[in-house]
């Protein structure tokens, strides 16, 4: 078991990013909300759809994730005026994401917008903006996970309130502390995950609820985007419907094992693979150090953390193969 005894420093939300999420959520309290939609591209629609779980769990409103462009081009039947379209782009110049928030708005939605950048085109053409800091010495709490999971985690409150919602915000405030404790218990294994995979060509991902997510931007965006290494991300569900025929001895697979409702399936396909790969890694939620957390908020605390964590066994990757993270062929570089 984990230790729990670590310091946790508590960190408020500077009072300009909290006022941007009330005006959101006061917005949306006018409205008779029929569906959310969550719209963004590669990792940011991987961080969107974390919170997409939540609300389709946790609430009676039909909720959705969609990639920028195909949320344009399906224009979903259930889009309009009683709708909430959140949307995220890091650098707020996706540009199918720009274009979705201007359709989204067209059909007569609610556009929130998330991103690091309050002048970029995204935020410029939304109804509401929730700015995030990045990369410039903040606390979480005022980064992108923390700036997000508030928001989400107070819709929840104004739908369907639950006093568990308001004790996971206040919670909220020692995140960079989590993040900062279970980064430097990860780093060593992330070092040695990278030894071990340095000269592998593909290397599979699986998880399940909201992990599923982190599975999907460690496989889309960590390994075939930044260090080009074949990749796949199977739901634990679906593992059994096909993708376990590829297993073999040889083959490696990174298991992210849940903390939470879906944990069973996660169980069964790592009991599996077991038996068949010497190649088998998991990165198991439920060990991470949750300090003083709530019990009965884990699972949400453990959807913020497993991103940091398996970044540092990117790291790894980078660090074993001499590719950096940073390097790119074609994106950034040329149209498309």
């Amino acid at each position: 078991m984990v230790q729990t005894n670590q310091e946790i420093k508590l960190t408020s939300m500077k009072k300009e990013h909290a006022e941007q999420i009330d005006n959101a959520l006061n917005a949306i309290a006018k409205k008779d909300v029929q569906s959310i939609f969550f719209v963004a591209c590669g990792g940011s629609m991987a961080s969107l759809s974390s919170g997409d779980y939540f609300v389709s769990r946790e609430v009676a409103v039909p909720s959705a994730t969609y990639t920028s462009n195909e949320f344009i081009h399906r224009s979903p039947k259930t889009l309009g005026e009683n709708s909430i379209v959140i949307l995220r782009s890091h650098s707020g110049t996706t540009p199918e994401t720009v274009e979705a928030v201007k359709f989204a708005k067209e059909k007569g939605a609610l556009t929130v917008a998330i991103s690091m950048d309050e002048e970029s085109p995204l935020c410029a053409a939304a109804d509401y903006v929730i700015h995030y800091n990045y990369k410039d010495g903040s606390d979480a709490i005022d980064g992108e996970a923390g700036m997000y999971y508030t928001f989400i985690f107070k819709l929840l409150n104004q739908l369907e309130p639950n006093e568990k919602y308001e004790r996971f915000v206040n919670q909220l405030q020692g995140l960079q502390s989590l993040i900062d404790i279970n980064v430097n218990e990860y780093t060593a294994k992330g070092d040695a995950f990278g030894k071990k995979y340095k000269r592998e060509k593909l290397i599979y991902t699986m998880a399940s609820g909201p992990y599923y997510a982190h599975a999907y931007s460690f496989t889309s965006c960590l390994l075939m985007e930044m260090l080009w290494i074949h990749s796949n991300a199977i739901h634990s569900g679906e593992y059994f419907h096909g993708p376990f025929e590829v297993t073999d001895y040889d083959v490696p697979f990174l298991m992210v094992m849940g903390e939470g409702a879906s944990r069973p399936l996660d169980q069964r396909a790592l009991d599996f693979v077991a038996k068949f790969s010497d190649k088998v890694e998991v990165v198991d939620v439920a060990e991470f150090n949750y300090g003083q957390t709530d019990e009965d908020l884990r699972e949400y605390f453990g959807s913020i953390l497993a991103s940091p964590v398996l970044r540092v066994y990117a790291d790894g990757l980078a660090e074993h193969t001499g590719h950096p993270l940073s390097v790119r062929r074609y994106m950034w570089k040329m149209e498309y």
